[in-house]
Formats: C-alpha cells, structure tokens, sequence
C-alpha cells in the first residue's frame, strides 16, 4: 500500500497540478434531496445511482485513478427493510447495467465490507463484478457496501491473531503487516476526502486509510454532484500544504 507523502501520478492534462491519486467520497443526502422535491426516498437513491456514473466519468477524464464510495454502511440495515431492499435493488441494476462497459473502459471494480448477511443473488453479482474485471487497471472504482471501518479493523485484527496461533507470522505488528490484512490492502490511501450534504463528519468511513487524508465538505447533495462538484474539489485540494506531520520546507 502507499503510504502517506507518495507523489500522485501525473495528471492527463499536461501542465495542470496532478490531481490527487485516490479520492473517496461520502455520497451523502439522498434521502434529503427527495424530501425536498417530494418525491420518496428511493427516488434520491436512483438520482444517486445516475450521480455515481457522472462521478466516476468525471473522475477519469480528470487524471484521477482510484475512487472509492460509500454506497452502504453496515448501520444502515437500521433504516426500513424497503429503503434497504431499494439500495439493494440499486446496487444490483448498476452492476449489470454498466458491468460490461466499466469491463470494456478498464475499470477495475472492488466491493468492500462484509459479504456474510448479504443476499445471495447479491453476493454472486459482487463476485462476479471483481473476476470480471481483476486484470484492469487503467481506474479502480471501489464501492464500499455493507462497510463500517471499525468493523474492517476489527475483522483484520482477527484475522492477523490467527495467522500469529497458525505461526504463519510473527507477532512484531507494524503498520504494513496489519493493513495486509484490511479490505482496502490493495489500494494506496486516499489523498482527499469528500463528504457532500453539509454534514461534518466521516461516519465510520476509512478510519485507518483517511488518517492523512484531505477532508473536504461541501453543502450539494449527493443526487446534484456534477463533475464542476469534482473538479472544485481538486482545486481546493490544491490550496492544501501536506506535510504528513513533517515541517514544510523553509519553515522556522
């Protein structure tokens, strides 16, 4: 995995600043955005869906690599068992819609979070979703579904207890042998955060990826996010100074 201070790969648009490597993003206010046109909250959900396509079009075009979303959190089986079922239904009708186009673009497709307690027509669907697409690597969309991260390091933390019972390692952790064991261990961390709707928090997203992460919210809803959205983020991430607990260069 990359660690924090890694240079971004350049950017497509030749003397423009690089834009950051890895993005993630709380896709935020669906639910809002549809109360205030009247409309159910599943209607949010579809216009979100239609801001995902935008968002990861947008995202390649703008030299971007590695996206990463939250799609489903595994506190959201609290909400009603329709609304689940619709973000469901959602997340099966954008896979086998653009499965085959995302395959054809280069897309690499990740799902994580826990995959015990999905449904099973769902569960094959992501499975299929990843082999189909495991050789691509021109941009990595990751889509974190039935995710929470305290669950993430909890399940990794396990997991590495018993590859120390088994003897299959040692028992000296460190930052890279415990991420070996994290959902995201094939992804660098992400550069910038983003969280639309106004709301200021990370809510249990990425809690060990996002530790260096730029955070960034902005008041749109998630159904409004635009590529303009996408790339006045950038730029904002540009006016950041990074020093990833280092002094910038010349400082006193």
């Amino acid at each position: 995995m990359a660690r924090p201070g890694t240079s971004p790969e350049p950017s497509q648009s030749g003397g423009d600043p690089p834009a950051p490597q890895h993005v993630a993003i709380i896709m935020d206010g669906n639910g809002r955005w549809a109360k205030a046109k009247g409309l159910p909250r599943t209607a949010g959900h579809e216009r979100g869906v239609e801001a995902l396509r935008r968002t990861v079009e947008a995202a390649g075009d703008l030299g971007i690599r590695y996206l990463t979303v939250f799609s489903f959190s595994t506190e959201n089986w609290r909400r009603p068992a329709a609304e689940v079922n619709t973000l469901f239904a959602l997340l099966k009708a954008y896979v086998q819609r653009d499965l085959a186009r995302l395959k054809q673009d280069g897309v690499r497709v990740r799902v994580i979070g826990q995959r015990a307690g999905l449904p099973l027509d769902i569960a094959e669907l992501v499975d299929r979703a990843e082999s189909e697409t495991a050789d691509n690597s021109k941009f990595h969309l990751t889509i974190a579904f039935n995710y929470g991260a305290r669950n993430e390091i909890i399940r990794a933390a396990s997991a590495y207890a018993r590859a120390v019972a088994a003897g299959e390692v040692s028992g000296d952790l460190t930052d890279d042998a415990f991420e070996a064991y994290l959902d995201t261990r094939d992804l660098p961390d992400p550069d910038l955060l983003i969280r639309t709707s106004g709301e200021y928090r990370i809510s249990n997203f990425l809690l060990w990826q996002a530790a260096y992460a730029e955070l960034l919210f902005v008041d749109v809803l998630w159904p409004d996010f635009n590529r303009a959205h996408l790339e006045s983020a950038i730029s904002r991430f540009h006016e950041r100074e990074r020093r990833f607990g280092a002094v910038a260069p010349g400082a006193t």
